[in-house]
């Protein structure tokens, strides 16, 4: 029978999963001003926080994340009371840094609760489908950052994109569906769409198709399929 903490914490990916879509949810609706900048820094704060939670990182792991998540606030807080302003390159340096944190503590979670439990769950497919929209969230972050670092243009169709246009490129270029509508100008936008593609398109042909051929419903009414080694070598 599971302890109650650890059964609470074995749905923790489904909340990381919809703190990322609130949050991508928020950066599509919010206007592109210095408050919504400060109010998605928090988000990702949040996300980090809870993905330190649902993968029961490791007390130095866990501490850290927690310490990173609130530096970083704090520091986007005091930037936005001192100046009144939260710029664009460096709201894009600060969540990358929180994005770029989270998917790796996620991965270290579901890889352990895979061996441990030597099953595939719901749960797990969460955490999966959690890392692949952090990953989208990142590039838009990346991407924002050096749109506003540099002197040229980002896209070539459009001269002044907002969070909304980054978010919607970066997961098009995510899933590798290419509308054509936005572009990137410059080479470090177009050596980003690259590796953001090819990364995309990787990560759902072999993690996401593993994940979802192994799930599949148990006896007990719960979806999850042991895992051929596992099951293995408990039935000697």
């Amino acid at each position: 029978m599971d302890h109650p903490r650890a059964k609470s914490r074995h749905h923790g990916f489904a909340i990381v999963l919809l703190l990322v879509l609130v949050s991508v949810s928020f950066q599509v609706a919010a206007p592109d001003a210095d408050w919504s900048r400060f109010v998605t820094i928090v988000m990702g704060a949040a996300i980090l926080l809870a993905s330190t939670w649902a993968a029961q990182a490791r007390l130095l792991l866990a501490r850290g994340a927690a310490v990173l998540a609130v530096l970083l606030a704090l520091l986007a807080l005091g930037l936005w009371t001192l100046t009144g302003q939260v710029p664009n390159a460096a709201a894009g340096f600060v969540n990358g840094l929180l994005v770029a944190f989270a998917p790796a503590v996620v991965a270290s979670g579901l890889v352990r609760d895979i061996r441990a439990e030597g099953q595939v769950t719901l749960p797990t497919l969460s955490g999966v489908l959690a890392i692949y929209l952090l990953v989208g969230m990142l590039f838009s972050f990346l991407q924002g950052a050096a749109a506003a670092l540099e002197s040229e243009p980002f896209f070539s169709a459009v001269s002044d994109p907002g969070r909304s246009d980054f978010l919607y490129f970066s997961y098009i270029t995510l899933s590798t569906t290419g509308y054509g509508d936005l572009a990137p100008a410059t080479d470090v936008g177009r050596m980003l769409a690259v590796t953001e593609s090819l990364i995309g398109q990787i990560y759902l042909v072999t993690v996401v198709a593993l994940i979802v051929a192994n799930l599949r419903p148990r006896a007990g009414g719960r979806a999850g399929t042991r895992l051929p080694s596992q099951a293995g070598t408990r039935s000697r």
